[in-house]
């Protein structure tokens, strides 16, 4: 059992940490920049620790400094959160070259799951489905012409090290292809060091499945999937466990193939596999993983009843998985809104600031995770992210009424939030019927943008 866990990262995932944690009984250290020295994380760790200047890349990205501060402070563990270092191999390799437990997987898993061509490989390997595509990494361009030939347009060009929606390039034709390709290879240089790339056959209706995955090394176990559809600009906004549109039999071979890839892997920790499901052939295949605990993780505490954070540091701390497969099951319906300091009437412009007035929703099956105070300063060096309302009650439908009656109750005075857009949403009746993909949320967007200006 780890005795002391140092908490490389901010916001609400670090107070989400913090009370796992302390139901362990174990001592917490909260990294923090200069910016956050007020921050809810600092308030409620055992002991908090400078670690630099707002800017990120002169803090919580920076390696030798959160090391030097975990040994410092006596910690025997690290955990990354999500974001920032959580996916960074190098960094995984630093903490265990140091002495400490990295709270996650090896840095030789993230680094074969954290580059999309060696995920690929690792997929179709353990026998799960990939969507066509380029098979590997392509740095020639005359390559990538000939490859997206025989695939078949549309295309997807994405960075071969990217993440999180960045450097995506959509080709509808071969000129645009032509156009589009240079333009992706040198963002993927610029915002990732790597101008290494590879293309996929677009399925322009597919929905976004998620299977949640706990490892402990040796086995693994699925805890069922999210779905993640409601996207804008690839940034998921409204997640929600189970997806309403799974057949039976495809949840079960969706979910065994994830237990299959993590086993290959030999993957330790909480991560997440990411398929595109086609609704139209029942098809799913295999686009990438997260080796890392996700934002969206509560929907799936909620259905399950499991604490994944909690599980993870037990992990971290040199217990085998304490469950069977047979003993994870799954009741009812969640669902997880984001709540971002951003405007959605003013095309989502951030709006730091001081909250005046937060009243929290509360009720039975509502849960609000966040780093949020009456009086706190939102620090305008960050992502916008300021909490997460988390709902759920016995059918998808009660759910959304829950969801409902939960952000009439959310209250965050002196700032912008995206609440409104979740209030219409939840009122769509294409939502509600749970007619929706990932290319659904944009054009509906435009279609409601003086609805979101009232």
């Amino acid at each position: 059992m780890l005795k002391s866990l140092f908490i490389a990262n901010r916001g609400e995932i670090a107070v989400r940490i913090i009370r796992a944690a302390r139901e362990l009984g174990i001592r917490t250290i909260q990294a923090h920049s200069a910016a956050d020295a007020d921050s809810l994380a600092v308030k409620m760790a055992d002991e908090a620790v400078n670690i630099g200047p707002p800017h990120a890349a002169k803090s919580y990205l920076n390696i030798p400094v959160i090391i030097e501060a975990a040994k410092k402070a006596g910690a025997d563990a690290i955990h990354p959160g999500y974001g920032f270092l959580a996916e960074n191999a190098g960094f995984a390799d630093a903490v265990t070259s140091a002495g400490l437990i990295f709270v996650g997987p090896s840095g030789d898993a993230i680094r074969t799951m954290g580059d999309k061509v060696s995920a690929r490989i690792a997929a179709e390997k353990a026998g799960v489905p990939v969507v066509p595509g380029s098979g590997g990494r392509i740095d020639d361009l005359d390559e990538a012409a000939r490859v997206a030939h025989r695939i078949g347009y549309p295309i997807m060009i994405k960075a071969a090290a990217g993440g999180g929606g960045r450097g995506i390039r959509i080709a509808q034709t071969a000129g645009e292809f032509t156009q589009l390709l240079p333009q992706a290879q040198a963002e993927a240089q610029a915002a990732f060091g790597d101008g290494g790339l590879y293309i996929e056959r677009l399925i322009p209706a597919a929905r976004h499945i998620e299977v949640q995955v706990l490892g402990d090394g040796e086995r693994a176990i699925h805890c069922f999937e999210r779905e993640c559809s409601l996207q804008r600009r690839r940034q998921k906004l409204w997640e929600e466990a189970p997806s309403p549109v799974l057949p039976e039999e495809v949840r079960e071979a969706l979910c065994a193939s994830a237990v299959a890839l993590a086993e290959a892997v030999h993957y330790k920790g909480a991560g997440t596999i990411e398929y595109l499901y086609d609704d139209e052939t029942r098809h799913f295949y295999f686009i990438e993983m997260n080796t890392r605990i996700q934002v969206e993780h509560p929907v799936t505490e909620f259905v399950t009843g499991l604490d994944l954070v909690r599980e993870m540091i037990l992990i971290a701390g040199g217990e085998r998985l304490r469950h069977q497969q047979k003993d994870i099951k799954r009741a009812g319906h969640a669902i997880e809104v984001r709540i971002n300091a951003e405007d959605p009437a003013k095309n989502f412009m951030p709006f730091p600031g001081t909250v005046k007035g937060l009243h929290v929703p509360g009720g039975p099956g509502t849960r609000f995770d966040t780093m949020l105070y009456d009086g706190y300063q939102v620090p305008p060096f960050y992502d916008s992210l300021l909490g997460k309302l988390i709902v759920w009650d016995e059918t998808r439908g009660q759910a959304i009424d829950r969801l409902t009656r939960a952000l009439g109750e959310l209250e965050i005075g002196g700032l912008k939030t995206t609440k409104p857009l979740h209030l219409l949403l939840a009122a769509d009746p294409q939502v509600r019927e749970g007619k929706f993909h990932t290319r659904w949320l944009e054009p509906w967007l435009e279609a409601n943008a003086s609805r979101l200006a009232e």
